[in-house]
């Protein structure tokens, strides 16, 4: 009897399994079942690559679809309305509702990351299970043959039937050197349809949290909005002057060949920038010329939200800074960047959309395109010091404007930038450059960044 349940059981568990497969995979079981199975020897470190960045390529477009497919309701917009129209609207509150938006925004991008790979390995893990099934599928019905003609024919009892007591020695005799390998393999089908079962149930748990994770980022990009618009109202008064600027900005974008000599320009022709780095100047000198006890205290008490200059010099702020987007680093500095040369930044590896954020206090020196970087922001944080962050598809910050640490400039595009800095890299979502210069010179920026502010991935 227990030799009976157990056959029905794996009976209906494996035709489950196979029922759900497709016909064509079903035809194609003789030639598609690849040698590497759960026994055999494991896939290469390429062949699993390989199927990770195609579920993964999967699971981003069902993100896609799912994140088009989610509306703001009415109640939750006029929500949001009158919790901006409740602030003060000063320029310190503003900017602080900015950076605390931002920072849900990034999380939730993160998360979302998160659950993207997350669903990207339980899927190859279940291909893999369903795989190593298409390959045992002819001794997985000898086994499950076997259980059923013993449930509908036990052998002979001793007890029982004492007439058939040669029959009884003969299929004991049998089943002592056939059970061990049924049972093993049948222990084997039973752990894998239980995790199976198992996979299945931790990626509907995980859907569910991704498609929460994208209601309130959806929430969250709908305040940030509002929140830039109000800000875009208070730097009005000086439009004229602004776009005159802007223009000039743009003027020397097209005349520049190289990076740092844009970067010179800037600081020489467009007054907005040349005066913040003046101002930015005399924050260094004001602060070599502090004592040690005076230099601890400005860094233990909190920064001035109206501060127009960085709150600490660059220098201090090694492992301190947090990643401008939430995602996967592919490159870092010095890694070959597919031209032949040494990555001169990092390249991160974004959701569609995502926030982008300054990595620390700095003023804009350049906010715009240049040649096929994409849109582009140029931060300098003193010290000699400059950050490009380029690849975006939006920027809402302008030439000359000071910007906090957090605060949003600018937004992630659907795929990635056609740019030299991701030329090479086997992945279609949007992709982030980010550069240190120093002098003129590029500079290794990990010292820079928090030790958990981002590790290195090349599974995509």
């Amino acid at each position: 009897m227990p030799l009976s349940a157990a056959a029905l059981l794996c009976f209906s568990s494996i035709a489950a399994v196979f029922a759900q497969q497709s016909p064509p995979a079903a035809q194609q079981a003789p030639t598609d079942a690849a040698p590497q199975t759960s026994d055999d020897a494991p896939q290469s470190a390429e062949d699993k690559a390989a199927a990770l960045k195609a579920k993964r390529d999967e699971v981003t477009k069902e993100l896609q679809d799912l994140s088009q497919s989610i509306k703001l309701s009415t109640d939750k917009a006029e929500q949001l309305r009158q919790s901006i129209d409740a602030l003060d609207k000063s320029s310190a509150s503003l900017r602080q509702a900015l950076i605390d938006s931002a920072a849900r925004r990034k999380d939730l991008e993160q998360k979302i990351t998160d659950s993207e790979r997350k669903l990207a390995d339980f899927g190859v893990r279940e291909d893999a299970i369903r795989k190593s099934f298409r390959a045992r599928r002819a001794v997985l019905a000898e086994v499950l043959g076997a259980l059923e003609r013993m449930g509908r024919n036990p052998p002979p009892a001793l007890l029982v039937k004492p007439e058939d007591a040669l029959g009884a020695v003969r299929t004991a005799i049998l089943l002592g050197a056939v059970v061990p390998g049924m049972r093993k393999e049948t222990e084997k089908l039973a752990n894998d349809l239980q995790e199976l079962a198992n996979l299945r149930k931790a990626s509907q748990a995980e859907r569910e949290q991704m498609m929460a994770s994208l209601q309130s980022r959806q929430e969250e990009e709908s305040r940030m909005a509002l929140l830039l618009d109000e800000n875009a109202k208070l730097s009005e008064r000086n439009s004229a002057q602004l776009q005159s600027e802007l223009q000039r900005s743009q003027e020397l974008a097209q005349k520049s060949a190289s990076l740092q000599g844009f970067i010179s320009s800037l600081e020489n022709q467009v007054a907005s920038v040349r005066t913040a780095m003046e101002q930015s100047k005399l924050e260094d000198q004001k602060r070599a010329q502090m004592t040690d006890a005076e230099r601890a205290e400005a860094q233990n008490a909190p920064p001035d939200k109206n501060r127009i200059a960085p709150a600490f010099a660059f220098d201090e702020l090694k492992a301190k800074l947090e990643l401008p987007a939430a995602g996967d680093v592919l490159r870092t500095f010095g890694d070959p960047d597919g031209t032949g040369h040494d990555a001169k930044g990092i390249v991160i590896a974004t959701a569609p959309a995502a926030v982008v954020t300054a990595p620390a206090d700095g003023t804009v020196v350049y906010a715009g395109q240049f040649r096929s970087y994409g849109k582009m922001v140029i931060l300098s944080p003193g010290s000699g010091y400059h950050i490009v962050l380029s690849g975006m598809d939006a920027v809402n910050v302008h030439a000359g404007q000071f910007v906090l640490s957090g605060e949003p400039i600018g937004a992630m595009g659907e795929k990635r930038v056609a740019s030299a800095a991701a030329f090479s890299l086997e992945t279609n979502r949007p992709t982030l450059y980010i550069e240190f210069r120093k002098d003129g010179n590029s500079v290794d920026s990990r010292p820079w960044w928090a030790k958990d502010a981002g590790k290195v991935r090349n599974d995509t």
